[in-house]
């Protein structure tokens, strides 16, 4: 960017969003794609690249919280009714532009981690089940206390496996849920870009943006 462009810009996006919100699409993308081994386990990708969307989802929650500017969350209070009459507007061609999130790009930042935390949350609960079959058949021992709890408590043992096959399936509807909300959300800021005339992916990346309240 020539330093003409950014004197007719300003800084909108602080690095930290940035670079979480772009970690966020590469490590969402590795563990949609790396759901389930042939064995119908979680592969080591996939734990690790949801260890990692965790983390993330973490710290962005605290920027918001912290942060100055636009990446604070007080700067996008809007609520779902606001958020839908923004698209309404949107739609017409006749919405506010806003140099930070939009009501409709507010309500989607908050959907999102809500759905990331609970695909996360869902997945740890899962994952751990797994972990713990795997730590009894590294012991011989262990396996044999199993084998005869399983025999004198097989009922129970059942109920656990229902509950820990309903938490995976958990996790597998939100994952859905949450890649449905992204795809809303990269058509929601392809139309907002058209609408305002500006590239709104391109801001995510410089983090810059023309300003003005209104286009």
């Amino acid at each position: 960017m020539t330093s003409a462009s950014q004197e007719k810009s300003v800084n909108v996006w602080d690095p930290l969003v940035r670079s979480g919100h772009w970690a966020m699409v590469a490590a969402f993308i590795v563990a949609y794609l790396s759901g389930e081994e042939e064995s119908g386990g979680a592969s080591q990708l996939h734990v690790w690249s949801g260890y990692a969307i965790g983390a993330i989802v973490a710290a962005r929650v605290l920027w918001g919280f912290v942060a100055a500017g636009h990446a604070r969350f007080g700067d996008f209070a809007f609520g779902p009714i606001a958020g839908i009459l923004y698209l309404g507007e949107l739609v017409r061609g006749r919405a506010r532009r806003y140099i930070g999130h939009s009501p409709a790009g507010a309500v989607m930042v908050f959907a999102l981690l809500l759905s990331l935390a609970g695909t996360v949350g869902t997945g740890l609960m899962a994952n751990s089940g797994g972990d713990k079959q795997a730590a009894g058949n590294a012991g011989g021992g262990m396996v044999a206390q199993a084998v005869a709890e399983e025999n004198e408590h097989g009922g129970s043992k059942k109920g656990g496996e229902g509950a820990e096959s309903a938490i995976g399936d958990l996790h597998g509807v939100l994952a859905n849920i949450t890649l449905g909300l992204i795809i809303l959300h990269v058509l929601g800021v392809g139309l907002a870009s058209v609408a305002h005339r500006e590239n709104l992916v391109l801001s995510m990346i410089t983090g810059r943006k023309r300003p003005g309240a209104q286009s």
